[in-house]
């Protein structure tokens, strides 16, 4: 069984190490877009135009059971189209806020991700929805993202920078402060360390990878009935795959799906579909 996890770039390496931990000795394929990335910086329907066509030659050459798009932007404007073109499964990413409601203590909560995402009508109506009681703080990060990708590439973090990109997130009235922070892009997990360094007091970061990869296995048992089991050897996992679409990766790119026992390939997408970008 072949289950296939799609990123715009690496960020999604943070939901994979869950699914493999939760869906041993299952194959996976990890796709990340990196010639397309950032995705916040896309129009709509120019990045439908692109995932769709990206995904006509992965599923031709795969055949996975089911796809995660561990990316929220996709996640949130692409999922439709993706359905109702293909017969598969899809399993997408959204920030945590019906959670972080839940658990807040102070009543006021943050969602930090990208501007595409805080701005789309799925994501105010999950805050209508779920969290329509407590103070929701939509921040949109603009250079996260991309410092993520940096850094899980090797690079050094820019201190000054992430503080800036994360500051707003910490609201303090009446006598409360911001208690959760949920993390609306994959790519953030891997900055969490560093955010806690910087944070003007401590909050609870909201990883959403973990309940992806639970809906997923929900989702496989749901269409393959009791054959798919959880937790258990991850042994299948010597032979994953990692695609990434630009054409020559970096080699720190390499070094990090070495690293994860990924085997880099290469897969010849159709030029129509790779390089279809509005203008800005």
């Amino acid at each position: 069984m072949t289950i296939l996890v799609f990123d715009s770039g690496v960020g999604g390496l943070s939901v994979l190490r869950e699914a493999r931990m939760l869906i041993p000795d299952q194959s996976f394929v990890y796709v990340g877009d990196d010639a397309g990335f950032p995705y916040g910086e896309w129009d709509e329907e120019a990045l439908t135009i692109r995932i769709t066509g990206l995904f006509d030659t992965l599923i031709e050459r795969f055949n996975p059971h089911l796809a995660i798009i561990a990316c929220n932007t996709a996640s949130t404007m692409i999922m439709p189209a993706l359905r109702q073109r293909f017969s598969i499964p899809f399993v997408g990413i959204v920030p945590a806020i019906k959670p972080a409601s839940e658990r807040t203590a102070s009543g006021m909560i943050s969602v930090l991700a990208t501007p595409g995402t805080v701005k789309r009508r799925y994501t105010l109506e999950l805050i209508e929805r779920y969290a329509s009681d407590v103070k929701v703080n939509l921040v949109g990060a603009t250079k996260l993202a991309r410092l993520a990708e940096e850094h899980l590439q090797g690079e050094a973090i820019d201190t000054d920078v992430l503080h800036d990109e994360i500051s707003p997130c910490f609201v303090e009235e009446n006598g409360k402060r911001t208690d959760i922070i949920t993390l609306g892009c994959t790519h953030y997990p891997f900055l969490v360390n560093e955010m806690r360094k910087l944070a003007p007091w401590p909050v609870d970061w909201l990883d959403p990878a973990e309940a992806v990869a639970r809906q997923a296995l929900r989702e496989l048992h749901r269409v393959q009935g009791h054959t798919v089991s959880g937790y258990g050897s991850a042994e299948a996992t010597q032979h994953d795959v990692a695609i990434m679409t630009s054409v020559s990766p970096s080699i720190s790119t390499e070094r990090l799906l070495s690293g994860l026992g990924l085997t880099l390939e290469t897969l010849a997408f159709r030029e129509t579909t790779l390089y279809v970008q509005s203008a800005q």
